[in-house]
């Protein structure tokens, strides 16, 4: 059990601690106004690199994957020492059959996207093409700044302050350490993938254990406010942010506060990465102030850290993430959208929803089932699907069901089986029917209420 130590810090502890911690909230989660639009300096540095490397994003992504495959591949068989003795080399080129064979599938998948090689179905807008050029060329843009800006919210005592502060809120409402407000806040205000970036790298240096680095993941990687506006907007819904935002803020509590207590999240073992040193929750006395030793905690966190280590593991995360991440999300992202746009499996699998749509009593109950499982390929394909619905409530319904089920595999879900978080495929199909049980009665209730 940790105990609570007496220490002295400077004015420059503290300052090491407090300057770099603002400078990642501002660069991560702060709302600016630009020429009237409100928007994060993430998604400015999208927009830059887009304007001025945009037509070459495309062919930059595509070359990430062939590096990632063909050094996979060549170190398979040639087995270089210069790799296999470097941790971080063994660790993104020397994988297994399964991890070999997703970035082959991705490597086929990006070259047939990039150059219309091949059957249309495989490179369509629908399908590889919108994977390819309307979502990985924004997520390796998003990978390098959220890089070497995460370690600005990880390695300077912000994390250690929140998860001081914040333990007496988390732990028995989410059974979660304090510390895991902080992805939450990053996703929300942020990006999910940046959720899923910063809840990894936590999981792999023994802040979580496999049940928590699940729990938040699957939970707390949230669709930020912006590309919950774009859904809204899809489905001519503009007039109602405030009603449905509050919609998707209810339903998203009750499954947060529900999905941690049942399986497959509650089964997940309390153990933590086996390449990682443990760092277990302090027991702090309840004499003592927890914004004090929360302060106290994030000077001494600041005090040890030294700047190039930081420089080089933000180099390392980048690297990680392109080489690693971004084949899984081309693999199983084009996969999921072929399945989606060309197969009736949706439709048969959303056939079930339609008596408890009709029981929650929500309009044109037959066309709203396929959109149910239909947002596990893609978030977005719910409100392409329902936008020829007629029911202003049916829309509304869809919209917000899309936005708190999590799970889809074009992004969030790809990312989540990229990493090294203790989730496989078969959990996120569960973890997503469960999200969606959870909260679709809360939204038809919402609903009803609203209109």
């Amino acid at each position: 059990m940790n105990q609570v130590k007496d220490r002295t810090y400077t004015i420059t502890d503290y300052l090491k601690f407090i300057i770099p911690s603002l400078l990642g909230v501002f660069l991560l989660t702060t709302p600016l106004s630009i020429n009237g639009e409100i928007t994060l300096v993430v998604a400015l540095w999208t927009d830059f690199i887009e304007k001025h490397l945009g037509a070459a994003m495309p062919t930059i992504a595509v070359s990430l994957i062939c590096i990632s495959f063909f050094g996979a591949v060549l170190t398979r068989i040639i087995q270089p020492a210069f790799v296999l003795q470097n941790s971080f080399l063994r660790a993104v080129f020397f994988v297994g059959s399964i991890a070999l064979t997703t970035r082959g599938l991705a490597t086929i998948f990006g070259l047939f996207s990039l150059f219309q090689w091949g059957p249309e179905w495989i490179w369509s807008n629908d399908t590889g093409g919108n994977i390819l050029f309307g979502l990985l060329t924004t997520l390796v843009a998003i990978f390098f700044f959220a890089g070497y800006v995460l370690p600005l919210l990880l390695d300077f005592g912000l994390l250690e302050l929140f998860g001081t502060i914040m333990k007496k809120v988390m732990r028995p409402i989410f059974t979660l350490p304090g510390r895991s407000s902080i992805d939450s806040l990053v996703s929300w205000l942020g990006d999910g993938t940046i959720g899923v970036m910063l809840t990894n790298k936590q999981y792999e240096e023994g802040y979580y254990t496999k049940r928590e680095a699940a729990v938040i993941g699957t939970t707390f990687s949230l669709v930020s406010i912006d590309f919950t506006i774009v859904v809204l907007l899809k489905l001519d819904l503009a007039n109602m942010f405030i009603p449905y935002y509050g919609t998707i803020i209810i339903a998203g509590l009750a499954a947060a506060i529900i999905m941690p207590r049942i399986p497959p999240l509650s089964k997940k073992a309390d153990t933590f990465y086996e390449h990682a040193k443990p760092h277990e929750e302090e027991v702090i006395p309840t004499n003592v102030s927890l914004f004090k030793r929360g302060m106290e905690k994030a000077a001494e966190r600041a005090k040890t850290t030294r700047f190039v280590p930081v420089l080089t593991s933000g180099t390392q995360n980048v690297l990680t993430m392109w080489l690693e991440v971004v084949p899984v999300v081309m693999a199983i992202g084009t996969i999921a959208t072929i399945i989606a746009e060309f197969t009736p499996i949706f439709a048969w699998l959303g056939a079930p929803f339609i008596p408890l749509l009709h029981l929650l009593q929500i309009p044109e109950a037959t066309a709203a089932a396929q959109t149910v499982v239909v947002g596990f390929a893609d978030m977005f394909l719910p409100a392409i699907l329902a936008s020829g619905i007629e029911s202003e409530m049916t829309r509304f319904v869809i919209g917000c069901l899309s936005v708190t089920q999590l799970i889809y595999m074009s992004e969030v879900g790809a990312l989540l089986l990229g990493s090294k978080l203790p989730l496989n495929m078969k959990d996120l199909i569960i973890i997503f029917i469960l999200r969606t049980l959870i909260t679709l009665p809360i939204i038809a209730l919402m609903a009803h209420i609203i209109f």
